[in-house]
């Protein structure tokens, strides 16, 4: 299984760190050959294999949510510069990015356009450099997020909710492509649960906070499916998961045949939040599903500032 450290800040490249079992570790970029089942990096640092994926990513992975709030675009311009430059090849965002939603200039998919217009930047043959990874939002009323899978026309108003149905997964996941200026998104990451998980920073599951009418994961999953099966996605990965829903998520792609396609699950990890290494270790260990953990520095606690 993998791992991942991330760290955001305002002024300083954002990282995650991937730490696996692939007996590969190496401190200097490696040159790579280009591959039907890999990106056609040259100089990526540390490789890894992604969960149980083809994907071969740095061991460090370049977070954006800052971009368009607290990074300009040329800031970011040159945060992937200098990322690139030190042999990362993998960048991840959502599209409910920047953050936080309550700064006055907040757009969600502000940050997908940046990296998107980084991307036509580049062109089309250093993008299939990049490992792209992004996320669709869980449940979410009265949704700005959701709103704005209308781009590039105005969003809609009123907001919908976001939902984890089959026509959400596949607006969320179209409106991306056209921000990102991109033909497919290597891994596809659902944000959160459209059911009740106790996640950012909640610790403690309500039983009173349980919801009726949850889309069901099979129906998300399905979704994803009929896009990987177009091309638009090769690779899934959750966030914000809890054991129960590793389990579910399994049980659903082994039944849509494409247990092979679940790679990764992105959840809080750091010295002062150990959730992940009890039960759900044991759950993606034995499905080789790779971590991504988020919030390292525990929100800035652990960074002595």
């Amino acid at each position: 299984a993998a791992a991942s450290f991330s760290t955001h800040t305002a002024t300083a490249f954002s990282l995650t760190t991937i730490l696996s079992n692939t007996p590969t570790f190496r401190s200097t970029p490696t040159t790579l050959a280009a591959s039907s089942s890999s990106t056609t990096a040259t100089h990526i640092s540390n490789p890894r294999t992604l969960g149980k994926s083809t994907l071969i990513v740095s061991e460090a992975c370049l977070g954006t949510m800052t971009f368009g709030v607290q990074n300009s675009p040329s800031d970011a311009f040159a945060q992937i510069d200098y990322a690139r430059d030190n042999g990362c090849n993998f960048i991840d965002t959502a599209e409910l990015y920047p953050v936080p939603l309550t700064a006055p200039e907040y757009r969600a998919g502000a940050t997908e356009e940046i990296l998107g217009d980084y991307i036509r930047r580049i062109g089309s043959t250093q993008r299939d450099e990049l490992v792209i990874a992004t996320k669709i939002c869980g449940y979410f009323p009265s949704s700005p997020v959701a709103a704005a899978r209308s781009y590039p026309n105005p969003p809609l108003d009123p907001a919908p909710d976001g939902r984890l149905d089959g026509a959400s997964v596949r607006s969320a996941c179209e409106a991306s492509l056209r921000r990102l200026n991109t033909d497919r998104i290597d891994l596809m990451q659902i944000h959160w649960p459209d059911r009740y998980v106790p996640a950012f920073g909640m610790t403690t599951f309500h039983h009173d906070q349980k919801r009726e009418g949850d889309v069901p994961i099979y129906e998300t999953a399905e979704a994803l499916k009929t896009l990987i099966d177009e091309g638009k996605i090769r690779y899934i990965g959750l966030s914000n998961e809890s054991t129960l829903g590793v389990c579910k998520w399994v049980k659903a792609c082994e039944e849509l045949g494409i247990a092979d396609k679940l790679a990764t699950i992105q959840n809080s990890y750091s010295l002062l939040d150990r959730r992940f290494d009890s039960e759900l270790a044991e759950a993606c260990d034995y499905y080789n599903i790779g971590l991504l953990p988020w919030s390292v520095l525990a929100g800035g606690l652990l960074s002595g500032k």
